[in-house]
């Protein structure tokens, strides 16, 4: 019943992506509103790695576990990163409203470089979803909802990108259903995988995802975040990162 479970949150948080390029297909938002979400988002994330990720990650496999997975997941992230981002994605999680912010020239061969960063991006959050929902415990609210506040800019400035290079909608919304799809077998993988396994390696691969998504969140979200609402990023970002802490705090 859990990989079911898992697969279904991996669904929600992947659905996200479908959302955003629904948004960016049908409606033009101001860049401040989108800029405020990636603020909320920020901060919700930050406070998922710190006290959902890293927290748990040292409770199951202590210090040595948790600090190489942390680095390993970032290393990982910053050189599959680079590579996808010459390749036309550096800019995949901007809003696209800022000509200054649209994909590089909306070549047409960007498309398939976004959607790989988008799997780079999300496949990290949804095994971290399988994995939360190990040892009978309900899935991780904080983390859902970080993995969901990340992905809907992300579908939105994708696929704004896709439409200006001339991509039909069919191709755009298949692109990010199929994504959708796989980030909740991403989290069933994660669920059935790692079921059974040591502490050490749970809190490896749980670290390694939060050292991902660290990366992640610095290399594109803030960035986008600080860009149009600089003067309240900040603040915006520790509302977000209050409500996640309270939410963590809670309950799962």
């Amino acid at each position: 019943m859990g990989v079911w479970t898992a697969g279904f949150w991996g669904l929600v948080g992947g659905s996200a992506l479908i959302l955003g390029a629904a948004i960016a297909w049908f409606a033009t938002l101001p860049q401040r509103l989108i800029a405020s979400i990636m603020a909320i988002g920020s901060g919700v994330l930050i406070s998922a790695v710190a006290f959902d990720l890293m927290d748990e990650a040292f409770r199951q496999g202590g210090f040595d576990a948790t600090a190489s997975g942390f680095l390993g997941g970032a290393i990982v992230y910053t050189a599959a990163n680079i590579v996808i981002s010459r390749r036309g994605a550096r800019h995949r999680k901007r809003s696209g409203s800022n000509p200054q912010a649209r994909q590089p020239e909306a070549r047409s061969d960007s498309g398939a470089a976004i959607a790989i960063g988008a799997l780079l991006d999300g496949i990290p959050e949804s095994v971290v979803i399988g994995v939360s929902l190990l040892g009978g415990g309900g899935v991780s609210t904080v983390t859902v909802a970080a993995v969901f506040l990340s992905n809907v800019p992300e579908g939105l400035s994708s696929a704004a990108g896709m439409k200006a290079a001339g991509r039909s909608a069919r191709y755009v919304f298949g692109v990010w259903g199929g994504i959708a799809v796989i980030s909740a077998i991403a989290a069933m993988i994660g669920n059935v995988a790692l079921a059974g396994s040591s502490p050490d390696l749970i809190a490896g691969v749980t670290a390694i995802a939060a050292g991902a998504i660290l990366a992640m969140l610095v290399d594109t979200m803030i960035p986008e975040a600080t860009e149009a609402t600089h003067d309240y990023s900040g603040l915006i970002a520790v509302v977000g990162f209050l409500a996640a802490f309270i939410l963590s705090k809670s309950g799962r």
